[in-house]
């Protein structure tokens, strides 16, 4: 049987040299189908040989995974075949990734990483190590896990380190940055992650001085290219401060014309597509300003990013109407990239609006979100929890506290990230403090006190400001006035040491103003509230104002300054008036009550039946004796972009 399997094998090759891949796979069936056994060595190259194939010339993943998961079973029988082993991992985990199997992704990536700590520490080993790494870090990342996604591409960095292998460096350098551009909790981890792609840089061109003229000219080219785009997102170059002049925002276009690779294969690294290149630095923008207030300059990166986003998603297809299981397959993570940028655009403008006490604006952009979601739910299953958030927080604004805390619980069950659970507790908890009962008090405890116990674990200092500012609310509602003093002063520091966050500097002040009227330390409360009201008239932060001025109010009362006290009740007045408008404007809105509910978001599922569809163009099912939801892609007589084929490893990655 050895011989019919050569004689099948050497047919296979004539057929995919002349581009016949129909015929390749039929040749190839043939001995996965025949009732007769072969030895599993030659069933498991057959398989990974069809399923590499599949990947690289058709839409139907799921055919793929077929063969891949039937290889996996015989190679267990097999004690040796460390490279096969290692392919079928690899091409396994790029099929759970296009079918959104995220969490199956990441079991079979952590049992290959497992193959690897079992074999020899060979060169061939740690560049399988280094794909492995990158493709747990994918995963992790579509799930919020920055920490652990981190973690992967550390663990990838070191391996390519052992190996000496400075363009996987790179590689890997450059996608921990990218984590820190998503994330960006902490503006020092971001430097530093600049500061190291930087070095590695610099390593890369000392050590290849036997670069002919020309190489060593691409390479600077790349590095100069690379250094300048960090160096724009950051805010540590001249351009950062023009980038939002519109004479300068067409020439950026010109300085990137070319992607850059950041990985060799088996990683084939390279940066996001151009466009979300584009898009990415708008939201790097707005990620930079919208803490310092500075909204009007962020509507305008909201705006141009998402012009981008929508151009780029109309060429894939992607107008009203089209759902999730309408994408052919080569085209999922292409939109899979533009529509998690989208999110994150209208995430940013929820909470733009929130701020300003646009309640009407924060529910079209929420609504917006919650449609794409229910529209494409595989591809977008990590926003689900962001969209329960911003529900509560939505909630919250507009004096819901009981709706909120359920939402931020609701998202905090739906994410496996610990940093976000941590921040989604805290955030129920001060909803459970506003409500203002002692049940709800004692609630907020329960959800405090875990979160508070574990905070120094958290890398970044986002965790520990949030919950240093709900224990210190809570504390002074439960009257132990010097222990909460001690609290919020630590969080304020942290607050405005690492975040620059100015509407949580402005409620903190806030709270340490009533604070120390409650202290009768009425110097420090006048200063303090002072400061406060400031930074919230800067943010247009309405319902700031409106905390600040009562006790503003009764600080004058205290005091006996009697004008003051006449002067503030009116310009409070005012505010109150002016809140008490937008809140009825949007408590009288048709979508009030369904972002308030108490009741998840119900996202359609879609069978194997709905995916397995025709492809456009010539059907194959009559010329092949193969399945048929083989799906081979033909070409069409009208050039699609619905067609758009990606190679097998370009399409099994979402670039971070």
């Amino acid at each position: 049987m050895e011989a019919v399997a050569e004689g099948l094998w050497g047919l296979a090759d004539y057929h995919e040299k002349k581009a016949e891949i129909g015929k390749t796979i039929k040749c190839l069936e043939a001995i996965c189908q025949s009732p007769v056994s072969f030895l599993p060595i030659v069933e498991v190259k057959t398989r990974i040989r069809i399923a590499t194939l599949l990947l690289r010339h058709s839409h139907n993943v799921n055919h793929a995974k077929a063969h891949l998961e039937r290889t996996q079973l015989l190679l267990k029988s097999i004690p040796a075949c460390f490279e096969l082993k290692c392919r079928a991992y690899s091409l396994l985990s790029q099929c759970y990734h296009l079918v959104g199997a995220i969490p199956s992704q990441k079991q079979i990536m952590n049992k290959a990483l497992e193959l690897i700590e079992s074999c020899s520490d060979g060169f061939v080993a740690k560049l399988w190590s280094c794909n492995f790494s990158s493709q747990l870090a994918n995963a992790l990342i579509i799930e919020g896990d920055y920490q652990r996604s981190i973690s992967a591409l550390q663990h990838g960095y070191n391996c390519a380190t052992e190996i000496h292998y400075p363009e996987l460096q790179m590689f890997f350098t450059t996608s921990i940055l990218h984590v820190h551009l998503m994330q960006w909790d902490d503006v020092n981890l971001v430097e530093e992650a600049v500061v190291k792609c930087d070095e590695v840089w610099e390593s890369l061109e000392l050590i290849k001085p036997d670069l002919h003229h020309r190489g060593r000219s691409e390479l600077s080219k790349k590095q100069a290219q690379l250094q300048q785009q960090l160096r724009d997102m950051t805010g540590t170059s001249p351009i950062w401060q023009d980038y939002h002049n519109s004479a300068y925002h067409g020439n950026l276009r010109q300085v990137w014309a070319d992607e850059l690779e950041l990985a060799p294969a088996p990683i084939d690294g390279e940066w996001l597509p151009k466009n979300a290149v584009y898009a990415l630095v708008d939201l790097m923008v707005i990620i930079f300003w919208r803490p310092k207030g500075l909204f009007k300059e962020c509507g305008k990166r909201i705006q141009s990013g998402s012009q981008v986003i929508q151009e780029e998603l109309s060429k894939l297809g992607i107008v009203d109407g089209v759902r999730e299981v309408d994408l052919q397959h080569s085209a999922i993570w292409v939109a899979g990239v533009y529509l998690m940028l989208l999110m994150q655009f209208l995430e940013n403008k929820v909470a733009v609006e929130l701020t300003r006490a646009e309640f009407v604006e924060a529910q079209e952009a929420l609504v917006e979100m919650r449609n794409w979601y229910v529209r494409f739910p595989t591809i977008l299953q990590a926003c689900e929890s962001i969209i329960e958030m911003l529900r509560g927080q939505y909630a919250q604004s507009v004096g819901c506290f009981a709706e909120a805390a359920f939402h931020f619980i609701e998202a905090a069950k739906l994410t496996e990230s610990k940093s976000l659970q941590a921040m989604y507790q805290v955030y129920a908890a001060i909803s459970y403090i506003c409500n203002g009962d002692a049940e709800s008090s004692s609630r907020a405890l329960d959800l405090i006190v875990p979160v508070y116990g574990m905070m120094d674990s958290f890398t970044g200092v986002r965790e520990k400001t949030s919950v240093l500012f709900a224990y210190g609310l809570l504390l002074m509602k439960q009257q132990n006035l010097q222990e909460a003093r001690i609290r919020l002063a630590t969080g304020l520091q942290i607050t405005h040491s690492h975040l620059g966050n100015l509407q949580l500097v402005s409620q903190y002040l806030t709270i340490l103003g009533n604070l120390a009227l409650a202290l009768h330390d009425t110097g420090q409360a006048r200063e303090i509230l002072r400061s406060a009201l400031t930074l919230a008239k800067k943010l247009y932060d309405v319902p700031t104002q409106v905390w600040v001025l009562s006790v503003l109010t009764a600080l004058y009362q205290e005091l006996g300054e009697r004008g003051n006290e006449m002067e503030n009740s009116d310009y409070q007045r005012k505010k109150v008036d002016d809140l008490e408008k937008k809140l009825a404007e949007a408590r009288s809105s048709i979508h009030h009550l369904e972002l308030i509910g108490q009741t998840k978001i119900q996202a359609p599922q879609f069978h194997e039946v709905d995916i397995k569809r025709p492809i456009a163009g010539s059907s194959m099912g009559a010329n092949l004796d193969i399945p048929e939801s083989v799906g081979l892609v033909t070409p069409s007589p009208i050039p699609s972009s619905r067609l758009l084929d990606l190679d097998s490893v370009r399409r099994g990655k979402r670039r971070i």
